[in-house]
C-alpha cells in the first residue's frame, strides 16, 4: 500500500485552530525553553467536548472527521463522537493508534497522531520508523511541523520533547504536544474517538487484509469523566466495548467479510462481561494480561462493496454501560 498524502500537512489547520483559540476552547498553551508548544487539555485547565472532538481529528491525521451528536440507540448516554475515515486505514493505523511509547524516568505515556509518521531512529546503520508497523503500511511522512498526543495527566519532561523532535526531523518549535488526561472531558472524547481506530486494530491483529478495507465510520457514547483514573480510563475502554458500532467497507469474497464481522465484536473476547475497571483489577492492573481481543467496538457491519451484501455481528449492552457511567 503507498499513499502520498501526508497526514502532518492535513492535520496542521487543526493543530493551529487549538493554539489560536485556546481561550474559548478552554486549553492552556505553555512554550516550553526549547521553543515547544504543549497544550494542556485538562491538567490545569478546564478544556471540554469541543477541544476532544478536534484533538480527535488531530489524532486521525486530518484525514477523518469527529461529530459530536446525539445517538437515540444508547439508551441512558445519547450524546456521542462520530467518526469517518474515508482512508481508515492510513487515518485509524497510520496515526491515530496510540503506538509510540515514550518514557523519561517516572514518566511514561504512549503518543499517538501524526508525529509517528515521521518518528525514525537508527538500527545498525539503517534508518527505520520507530514503529515497525510502518513498513507493513509502508507509509513515510515527510512535514516540517508536527504535533503529537499524549494522554497524561502531566507535561511531558523537556527530554522526552526534545526525543520527539528529534525523531520526527523537526525544530522543536515547529512540534506541537498535546497533553489530554484520561479524566479530562477532552481527554475522554478523544479516548472513545478511536471506536473505529479500535476495529482496525483487530482486524489487523485478525490478520484480514488492510488493503481491502476502503471506508470506515464508528460512533460511541462519550463517557461521564470521573477523577480516579482506572475508573476513567474503565468508562472510556467500557463506552467502544459496550455501546461502540463501527461500519467497515471491505473488497474480497463476502465469506471474507462475514468472518470479520463474525469476529470483530468485543463480546467474542473470554474477558467480556464486566467493566473494564474491575477486569484491569482482576489482572492486578496489569494490562498486558488482558485479552487483547476485548479491544473492539460492541457491533459492527461489514459490506461488501463488490457483492453488496452486509454482515452485521455484535450487540450494544446498555445494563453494562449502565454500570460503567455510574447510572
Amino acid at each position: 500500500m503507498r499513499y502520498r498524502a501526508s497526514v502532518n500537512e492535513l492535520s496542521q489547520s487543526r493543530v493551529q485552530q487549538l493554539l489560536h483559540h485556546a481561550d474559548s476552547l478552554r486549553l492552556g498553551i505553555e512554550i516550553l525553553e526549547n521553543g515547544c508548544a504543549v497544550i494542556d487539555a485538562g491538567i490545569k485547565v478546564l478544556g471540554g467536548l469541543e477541544a476532544g472532538r478536534i484533538i480527535t481529528e488531530i489524532c486521525m491525521g486530518g484525514m477523518g472527521t469527529a461529530a459530536i451528536m446525539q445517538n437515540p440507540y444508547t439508551q441512558h448516554w445519547p450524546l456521542s463522537i462520530h467518526v469517518h475515515a474515508s482512508n481508515p486505514v492510513l487515518a485509524c493505523l497510520g496515526s491515530q493508534y496510540a503506538g509510540w511509547s515514550l518514557s523519561h524516568g517516572k514518566y511514561y505515556a504512549l503518543g499517538s497522531g501524526p508525529a509517528r509518521a515521521l518518528a525514525t531512529k537508527v538500527k545498525e546503520g539503517v534508518v527505520e520508523p520507530v514503529e515497525a508497523l510502518y513498513k507493513e503500511l509502508d507509509y513515510r511522512d515527510s512535514h516540517d511541523r508536527t504535533a503529537l498526543v499524549i494522554e497524561n495527566d502531566a507535561i511531558p519532561p523537556i527530554e522526552i520533547v526534545d526525543k520527539v523532535a528529534a525523531a520526527c526531523g523537526v525544530k522543536p518549535e515547529n512540534l506541537t504536544i498535546i497533553v489530554t488526561p484520561t479524566s479530562s472531558l477532552a481527554g475522554g472524547v478523544q479516548v472513545v474517538g478511536r471506536v473505529l481506530e479500535v476495529a482496525m486494530h483487530k482486524a489487523h491483529a485478525l490478520h484480514f487484509p488492510l488493503e481491502d478495507i476502503v471506508d470506515g465510520s464508528g460512533s460511541a457514547p462519550i463517557c461521564p469523566p470521573h477523577p480516579n483514573f482506572v475508573k476513567a480510563m474503565g468508562r472510556t475502554n467500557d463506552a467502544i466495548l459496550f455501546a461502540g458500532q463501527v461500519h467497515l467497507f471491505v473488497k474480497g469474497s463476502d465469506d471474507a467479510a462475514a468472518q470479520l464481522a463474525n469476529a470483530l465484536p468485543s463480546s467474542t473476547s473470554k474477558d467480556y462481561g464486566k467493566p473494564f475497571a474491575d477486569i484491569f483489577k482482576a489482572y492486578d492492573y496489569d494490562f498486558f494480561k488482558i485479552d487483547a481481543m476485548l479491544f473492539s467496538p460492541a457491533s459492527v457491519i461489514v459490506t461488501a462493496v463488490e457483492s453488496g451484501k452486509s454482515f452485521r455481528a455484535g450487540k450494544l449492552d446498555n445494563a453494562l454501560l449502565d454500570q460503567s457511567f455510574g447510572l
